[in-house]
């Protein structure tokens, strides 16, 4: 028994320390291009840091434990019921194959699973932490809700594991790691202060133009959900690039200013949200 708290803890100090160097080397690329390339004004953030930092590594650590178990159980429900004859054709693919496969597939499953974050006043609880900052910069793609995070990422992979292109055990697990490695580097550039833009690329690859109209406040909110690619919010009507930045951030709805506070409220608020989803005047309201 003892041995194995042991063990975890030596595997939690090292993914810890992983992290710490990770921050290190994001805070080593991203200070100076959102220095030269800012797209507003840097504002001081000592008041907000230390949540996102808090943020950073609660959601690089806690997550991963999480999915563990509904990952399990829905690959031994796939198990059950998915022809051999099928799970040895998926596993023969090309590896090429099985990637791009890989990823639309998790990027469709996190789109909706972000929609319905925005569209569900249960879920909207808890997303809304992420879109409570004023301004963007590379850290705001980590100040996020753990349940938030949680459910969006398994929106993702879990579709990976009900198709057979990952499972937990055997080794097949490039498509996570490149789907949540992937994902979660890139997330930091189109969260970034950058005022990049990419021509026609944009219609390719999500940018920073792209997801911060996602996090914009005003009549066009509700709009880009996708991660990378912005042909799904095409192909589902909620894609919005036009050729200017947002002129506006944040929510309407009050966000606790604590760390601790942001996790716990969500818990306990009334179900409800201020905002309306584009072309509904039903939306509900806060209490």
């Amino acid at each position: 028994m003892l041995s194995h708290i042991v063990q975890h803890a030596i595997s939690l100090g090292m993914q810890a320390a992983s992290l710490t160097l990770w921050l290190v080397i994001l805070t080593i690329v991203f200070l100076p291009l959102e220095r030269f390339f800012a797209l507003h004004p840097t504002r001081a953030r000592a008041r907000t840091l230390a949540s996102d930092l808090a943020y950073y590594f609660l959601n690089g650590l806690a997550p991963a434990v999480v999915l563990a178990i509904p990952i399990s159980i829905i690959t031994a429900g796939v198990q059950r019921i998915t022809p051999q004859a099928y799970i040895d054709a998926i596993a023969s693919l090309p590896l090429g194959v099985k990637i791009l496969a890989g990823i639309v597939v998790s990027e469709v499953g996190a789109y909706w699973g972000h929609r319905l974050s925005h569209e569900t006043p249960f879920l909207w609880r808890f997303h809304k932490v992420h879109h409570s900052p004023e301004s963007m910069d590379w850290l705001v793609s980590t100040r996020a809700h753990p349940v938030d995070v949680v459910f969006t990422r398994l929106c993702g992979l879990a579709p990976l594991y009900a198709l057979s292109l990952a499972t937990p055990r055997g080794g097949d697990q490039l498509l996570p790691l490149i789907v949540t490695l992937g994902g979660s580097a890139w997330a930091f550039v189109v969260h970034g202060n950058l005022n990049w833009r990419f021509g026609p690329l944009e219609w390719l690859v999500a940018t920073p133009a792209f997801h911060h109209w996602h996090h914009t406040n005003d009549e066009h909110r509700d709009h880009n959900y996708a991660a990378l690619l912005p042909f799904v919010d095409r192909l589902f009507g909620t894609h919005h690039l036009p050729n200017h930045w947002p002129p506006t951030y944040g929510v309407d709805e009050p966000v606790a200013a604590s760390f601790a506070a942001q996790l716990l409220d969500p818990l306990s608020a009334p179900v409800g949200r201020s905002r309306q989803v584009p072309g509904r005047s039903d939306a509900p309201s806060d209490a």
